[in-house]
């Protein structure tokens, strides 16, 4: 599966551009703030139907315009897909595949997997389990409808909980059989979410074990952990289990929406004891581990983004992730830099387009 082309209106910071893409490697060039990184963001909008880097569908219209429109060809199968997004400000968004509008975005998530790679990732490891949730369900989003519709199912009756909570703190009221209806809609995704989760984990463990390993030359024991409330008790439990706890706090402080990811290195947390190197290596590890999941559980080799790959990476360690993404066939992949003659070295021979002011 590769995308042929790209046209973007008023996307961020483009008002109008086509682009062309080799199904191979493709590299983008050009100075700091000429979009280089918002190409690889529209490309991941149009697979995903929503940013990577979470920003709202207003946030991604171009400063002074009112709507951004995505259009792009996609080769999957050997057919090729016309794939529309459009956006106008105050109304739904729309997606078209093939001319058809798709009702929701459930049906288009999976089509076209996608992974991207970018600066913003450290926030996997320093910033809060957020982040880290993100990313199971990105994964697993694409590749198990099931999931996703568990994972909506379960924030919508969280949604409800935590209101209902603090609407109880407010009135100085408590209703115990209208709180116990909505309790009843949360264990079962929550099982769903958490037993998809724990084995995500676990088919991704060898897989990022084996490439931090060559890309870090071996030099230290790369390990990941799941961490969840459901390991210890059923969601039904747990809800009774906190309910004084709940009402105190007015938010529900159990469940599945506290899943966490343990990232060790030689049994020391990577937060506090990694190096630069060591934090790339190992963000670079998880999503290509990611990447080999999505391909073995779609059988779909993944459109691989890579945005300013070269930060923190001497160009011989760039050199062996390239060689890597060739050796293991990754199919079509994206790298930005502002440097062009660095790029077409490590690239050697791929497509190179230097976009300008």
């Amino acid at each position: 599966m590769y995308l042929t082309n790209l046209t973007l209106t008023h996307f961020k910071n483009h008002s109008k551009g086509t682009f062309v893409f080799s199904p191979g490697l493709n590299g983008l060039t050009g100075l700091n703030g000429v979009g280089k990184t918002n190409v690889l963001e529209a490309i991941y909008v149009l697979c995903m139907g929503r940013s990577y880097s979470g920003l709202t569908d207003k946030q991604l219209v171009q400063h002074g315009a009112d709507f951004f429109r995505l259009e792009g060809l996609v080769n999957r199968l050997g057919e090729a897909e016309k794939m529309v997004i459009k956006f106008a400000v105050n109304q739904r968004k729309v997606l078209e595949r093939n001319g058809q509008t798709l009702a929701t975005l459930s049906q288009h998530i999976g089509r076209y997997p996608v992974v991207m790679v970018a600066p913003d990732d450290v926030a996997l490891v320093q910033e809060g389990s957020e982040d880290r949730r993100r990313f199971m369900d990105s994964a697993l989003a694409q590749t198990d409808p099931a999931y996703l519709q568990a994972l909506t199912r379960y924030q919508q009756a969280l949604k409800q909980r935590n209101a209902l909570l603090k609407q109880f703190a407010d009135q100085r009221r408590f209703d115990p059989a209208l709180l116990e209806a909505v309790d009843q809609l949360l264990p079962e995704p929550a099982m769903v979410i958490h037993q998809h989760r724990k084995a995500f984990v676990a088919d991704l463990l060898p897989l990022f074990q084996l490439l931090y390993n060559l890309l870090s030359g071996g030099r230290e024991v790369a390990d990941l952990a799941y961490a969840s409330d459901l390991s210890t008790a059923d969601m039904e439990t747990l809800l009774k289990e906190r309910l004084d706890k709940d009402r105190l706090l007015e938010r529900t402080t159990a469940g599945v929406h506290r899943d966490d990811l343990d990232f060790q290195l030689d049994t020391q947390a990577v937060k506090k004891f990694g190096s630069q190197g060591q934090l790339k290596s190992y963000l670079l590890a998880l999503r290509l581990a990611q990447y080999e999941l999505l391909r073995r559980n779609t059988g779909l080799a993944p459109i691989l983004l890579l945005d300013d790959v070269f930060d923190k990476l001497d160009i011989h360690r760039v050199k062996q992730l390239v060689g890597l993404l060739v050796g293991r066939d990754y199919g079509q992949v994206f790298m930005t830099d502002t440097h062009r003659e660095r790029l077409e070295e490590v690239m050697e021979g791929g497509s190179v387009l230097e976009l300008t002011p």
